[in-house]
């Protein structure tokens, strides 16, 4: 696992622990190699955003209980694969982040300025 630092260089916070989210269903958006998807960015999602997810094919707001996952509600947090949080918005459909909880990793895909745009927790 990599270190577990956010975009603004700090220790990575909490993003959810219910529902507990992370490739390493740790409540952080930890990852590493294994993570071909890069689920790091922490977002607070939007009835708008779940009902663009299922549009794209990737239905996050039924459950499914087989895998232990309750389905998501507007105002959960998640912790969004990167390129699928920068593809909605590039159709102006991207839920908010939290950028204290959004690990660097996410940089590599989505620059920190538009990342800002969309944030919760700056002053």
């Amino acid at each position: 696992m990599e270190e577990s630092i956010n975009v603004l260089g700090e220790p990575l916070q909490t993003c959810s622990g219910s529902p507990v989210t992370g490739f390493y269903r740790d409540g952080c958006c930890n990852t590493s190699d294994a993570d071909f998807g890069s689920h790091t960015v922490c977002v607070i999602v939007s009835q708008n955003f779940l009902e663009y997810s299922r549009f794209r094919g990737n239905d996050l707001s039924t459950p499914q209980p087989d895998f232990g996952f309750p389905g998501l509600q507007p105002g959960d947090r998640w912790c969004l694969c990167a390129q699928r949080w920068l593809e909605a918005h590039q159709y102006q459909m991207a839920p908010r982040v939290v950028l204290s909880a959004t690990h660097r990793r996410a940089l590599d895909i989505i620059p920190l300025d538009v990342l800002k745009t969309y944030a919760i927790d700056l002053n």
